[in-house]
């Protein structure tokens, strides 16, 4: 690629050695959402060789699991990014994908257009390929991409598949004849297109969640919905009509691709009120009550509802979780027979999400389980339920990705956008909004008052500094018992496997040794965890109060829960000592 061979070269000639060797002398590894970088030239970051030398692992590696790979094929989707500077666009990585296998006699599925993420696990199953690939950053900064490799089971990669993976990466990193071959996607009879056939079954296949659909075709709710400048656009206003509704009312400036997301100033919905702020004029001016966002991958989603006295309210994460969860149970009972058993019904979460599912689960007698952080955590487990015979009806993480049934073993930001203004239509019938159906359930099942927010923190030694000193914090080897005026009760490091809690003091959740995550039960009642994010420089700090159906004193709660996040910041992550970046709002 002359342009990232270009950068190399002015490094070189400006004698910028140390640059040279950040980008040089280490390789991408597998995060939480598989491999992750900014794009430009250099070993680890994204670019035109490093996704060559990734496929060509990719194919070393499948070819030693499968003995159909041939057979079989394989799935490659892409989603709208892209970078005039390194000349690196999600299409051309993803073309490039398609050639080092296409040139190694395999069949493989490209995508013509630019697709969701969940549609290449969906098209994993129902291909029966043995892998895919989506080449995404999902909600990062514009100068990131990535590479998320999902197995034949629909769940993205775990270990040991990424570390095996990685070993293949680094035994085939010189690019093979026909690996630079971009034209072969043309020109190669093994290249199909699996589009139309996806997506028609994606969106039939969405109906086994729809129970309103007469209610939704006759709905005056108005919806607004905004892709994010990314690729959900065209998705979610077929899904919306594979429930019976008229087309959500999209965001013009924000309905079409554009890798600069040129009106928000990050493409991540999580972050609020704030990049949504075109979303909410459109509602007011349209008189809708109900704002959908998919992040620019569509596989996430926010949403903002307008109050009484004319504000907003955006939900965080876990108060979506906790309306899909309800909503996804009571479905199930309306319209399960008298002989389905609830003991066979599942609901999941990763560890630092909130715990209101559990809390409901407790109430109405079906499992919840937790797993780590990442989805690819859940996916795995999911399949695992599924193929004994279990029903999974939702599982989610906090950071606003949710699963509403099986048919996609991944977040799924088209169909959680649908299921909501379902929910909402439905709500509107009793004359309620989806708030005040959330107050109802926090009055039944018991508040869970939670907040998360982040550092951001450039030097990684910084980082292991922090979470070494909490390992090691009043004598070596031990743990704080309390932080401020808080006790601890219980402390679970999942970098080094121990647990206070358990009689063996080993955590039950693998151990993570490549992230760092300490958790933290306090004697109030209250569960904090530090972790280090897997896609991005960031410290985040999770927090959350739990309390019994019978203590219903909000204020208190939230007041209690700031303090106690007061105290972990200033005593734990210490940030004007450590040099951290609060996060703007």
């Amino acid at each position: 690629n002359p342009k990232t061979k270009e950068q190399i070269e002015n490094l070189l000639r400006n004698g910028m050695n140390k640059e040279l060797r950040d980008r040089l002398c280490c390789r991408l590894t597998f995060g939480t959402a598989g491999l992750r970088s900014a794009m430009g030239a250099g070993f680890c970051y994204i670019n035109d060789l490093t996704v060559i030398q990734s496929t060509q692992g990719m194919y070393k590696y499948l070819e030693r699991c499968f003995s159909d790979f041939k057979q079989r094929g394989f799935v490659v989707g892409y989603d709208t990014r892209g970078q005039v500077t390194s000349s690196c666009s999600s299409k051309r990585l993803a073309k490039l994908t398609a050639a080092v296998l296409l040139a190694k006699g395999i069949p493989v599925y490209l995508f013509s257009k630019y697709v969701p993420t969940p549609f290449v696990p969906y098209a994993v199953q129902q291909l029966k390929a043995v892998a895919g690939v989506m080449i995404t950053a999902s909600h990062n900064r514009k100068e990131d991409n990535g590479y998320k490799v999902y197995w034949e089971n629909g769940a993205q990669i775990t270990s040991p598949h990424d570390k095996e993976i990685l070993k293949c990466i680094e035994e085939c990193v010189e690019p093979w004849n026909g690996s630079w071959n971009e034209n072969l996607v043309e020109t190669s009879h093994l290249t199909q297109d699996p589009l139309e056939e996806i997506s028609k079954s994606y969106m039939e296949d969405l109906k086994k969640i729809c129970y309103h659909r007469e209610l939704n075709t006759k709905t005056n709710l108005k919806f607004i919905h905004t892709s994010f400048h990314g690729v959900g656009h065209d998705y979610v206003q077929l899904a919306f009509k594979a429930f019976g509704f008229k087309p959500p009312i999209p965001v013009p400036e924000q309905k079409d691709p554009d890798p600069d997301f040129s009106t928000v100033k990050c493409p991540n919905p999580e972050e609020g009120e704030s990049v949504l702020e075109l979303s909410l004029r459109l509602a007011e001016k349209e008189s809708a009550r109900v704002v959908v966002a998919t992040d620019p991958d569509a596989d996430r989603l926010a949403v903002a509802e307008l109050q009484e006295h004319g504000r907003w309210k955006v939900f965080t994460g876990n108060e979506l979780a906790a309306l899909f969860g309800w909503w996804m149970f009571r479905s199930w009972k309306v319209n399960s027979s008298k002989e389905a058993d609830v003991k066979s019904v599942y609901m999941l979460a990763t560890t630092v999400s909130s715990k209101i599912l559990k809390a409901i689960a407790l109430k109405e007698g079906f499992h919840f389980e937790e797993t780590l952080p990442g989805f690819k955590w859940i996916g795995s487990r999911v399949k695992d339920l599924l193929d004994n015979g279990k029903e999974v009806l939702f599982a989610f993480e906090e950071s606003i990705g949710f699963m509403c049934g099986t048919s996609v073993l991944d977040k799924d930001g088209v169909s959680a956008a649908v299921v909501i203004a379902e929910m909402a239509s439905y709500l509107e019938t009793k004359n309620l909004t989806l708030a005040q159906q959330l107050t109802e359930i926090y009055e039944m099942y018991g508040y869970h008052i939670s907040k998360t927010s982040y550092f951001l923190c450039y030097d990684p030694s910084t980082i292991k500094r922090i979470f070494e000193k909490l390992r090691n914090f009043d004598s070596p080897k031990s743990y704080p018992k309390s932080c401020g005026a808080y006790d601890i009760l219980h402390v679970r490091d999942v970098t080094t496997g121990y647990d206070s809690s358990q009689l063996n003091k080993k955590s039950v959740l693998p151990v993570s040794k490549n992230s760092q995550m300490i958790t933290f039960t306090f004697q109030n009642g209250c569960v904090a965890t530090l972790r280090t994010s897997g896609t991005e420089p960031k410290i985040k700090y999770y927090a959350e109060m739990c309390a019994r159906p019978e203590r219903s004193d909000k204020t208190f709660l939230e007041e209690l829960l700031q303090k106690v996040i007061e105290a972990l910041i200033k005593n734990f992550l210490e940030p004007s000592k450590n040099g951290l970046i609060w996060r703007s709002v």
